[in-house]
């Protein structure tokens, strides 16, 4: 069916004009989103999505259209809006497609048949199987906020007038809770997910522990008093941070100054211990891509190595600006030009198990989830404040579970006072994947 696609792509791109450089974008997807709760259907949704889009560039002025059906005639008229579009646009001296820079697509396992031929009635079967184990878990666990099943099929086509031409199609999946636990007064939630590209991948009796537990350890939570304190992140926390981070190292970000690394690049950045990478050639991760938005392959971009920042990511447009290469990083749909961003971005794991981290520490807490990080990030000066649950650690072992208080510092200090990194790669149903980490002098702010 892909091969349908590209078919589609080489038709758009054949009828360029002098003068033109023409890219089609073509895709087809289907999604389903299945809820239950109490044994039931709660919610069933599946959609199934097609489209193209077209971008013309004629003497650095770029036109745009795109429709939602693969007919003929819709394409026709499409190609006729984006040439259009394109005596509207403004002069831009950077503007233009990508071109072939000679690295290979690589060969990636991203499409599972059993995925395809996998029924509704199975997925609503596991669906209720991770409801029913987290229920079965433990006899505080008094509900659910929701458990889920999710899945992707795609497969997309592009074409360019300049060279560009590659096809593919990815398959993933995932299930994900949310457990209640209550003892007399108080309840506390706990979260548990799984990722794969096909159901065999998924464990979903291990995501509904991991959500009980959560749940019930959080039981009898206090405020901390407020301190300075090393403070281990949990997987969940760290990936979360590192999507911001992997934000402010894009090229569009630092050309328009909303970067703090900015004017950085060969500078230390961060403790000798980490090292950054935006890799989605790793099968394992959930955003894992053979090819970026704009049909250049994905490759393994080191970022920050050892510390060191060694390079931003970018688009065609965004590294002609900056005087550079494209690093593989567009991103886009269908109905959107490129823009630019780390696609499956993580930490080289260290040595030590979370254990281990954790019996290094006198005082300190593990943060297992934090709210309202996305707001509470400045990217530019580098501010951070957000609210945080999670454990005390004393004497090397878990004590107290703690809740209502927030950790402070800017991500500068913070990469900076990192002690060390954990072994505990987690891929997430995200573009990032965490390990634990240990972060030095933290404020913490409660009582």
């Amino acid at each position: 069916m892909s091969d349908e696609l590209l078919a589609i792509a080489d038709r758009v791109v054949a009828m360029a004009k002098p003068g033109e450089q023409v890219e089609a974008v073509v895709v087809r997807g289907t999604e389903t989103e299945i809820k239950v709760f109490g044994g039931d259907v709660e919610s069933l949704s599946s959609a199934q999505s097609q489209g193209v889009g077209i971008r013309i560039v004629v003497d650095g002025r770029q036109g745009f259209a795109y429709a939602g059906s693969l007919d003929e005639s819709a394409i026709a008229e499409t190609l006729a809006d984006a040439r259009d579009n394109v005596s509207f646009a403004t002069f831009d001296e950077f503007a233009g497609l990508a071109e072939p820079d000679g690295v290979a697509i690589p060969v990636l396992d991203l499409h599972r048949d059993a995925m395809v031929a996998f029924s509704t009635s199975d997925k609503i079967a596991m669906a209720i199987e991770l409801e029913r184990v987290v229920m079965a878990a433990d006899p505080r666990i008094s509900g659910i906020e929701s458990a889920e099943y999710a899945d992707s099929i795609s497969e997309a086509a592009i074409a360019t007038s300049t060279g560009v031409r590659t096809v593919g199609s990815e398959t993933s999946c995932y299930v994900a809770t949310y457990a209640m636990a209550t003892e007399g007064e108080e309840t506390q939630t706990g979260f548990g997910f799984a990722v794969g590209r096909e159901p065999s991948d998924l464990h979903p009796s291990r995501a509904a522990i991991e959500a009980a537990s959560r749940a019930t350890r959080m039981l009898g939570a206090v405020q901390p008093p407020s301190g300075r304190l090393t403070v281990v992140l949990d997987p969940w926390v760290t990936a979360q941070f590192l999507g911001i981070l992997g934000y402010t190292l894009d090229g569009e970000s630092v050309l328009k100054g909303r970067s703090l690394f900015a004017d950085r690049l060969g500078e230390s950045v961060g403790s000798s211990l980490l090292t950054l990478i935006d890799d989605p050639t790793d099968v394992r991760s959930f955003s894992a891509t053979d090819a970026d938005g704009e049909g250049l392959a994905a490759r393994r971009n080191v970022l920050i190595q050892d510390g060191v920042l060694q390079k931003f990511v970018h688009n065609a447009y965004s590294a002609r600006r900056a005087g550079t290469v494209s690093t593989g990083n567009a991103v886009r749909g269908f109905k959107s030009t490129p823009s630019v961003g780390c696609l499956s971005v993580s930490l080289v794991p260290g040595v030590s198990d979370p254990a281990a981290l954790i019996a290094g520490i006198d005082d300190g807490v593990l943060v297992q989830e934090v709210s309202g990080l996305h707001s509470g990030v400045n990217p530019v000066s580098g501010d951070f404040s957000t609210g945080a649950e999670g454990l005390r650690i004393r004497n090397g072992e878990l004590a107290e579970p703690v809740r209502e208080f927030t950790i402070a510092s800017t991500l500068q200090k913070m990469l900076r006072d990192v002690q060390a990194v954990g072994n505990d790669l987690e891929f997430l149903p995200m573009n990032a994947s965490g390990v634990s980490l240990v972060v030095a002098d933290l404020t913490v702010s409660g009582s």
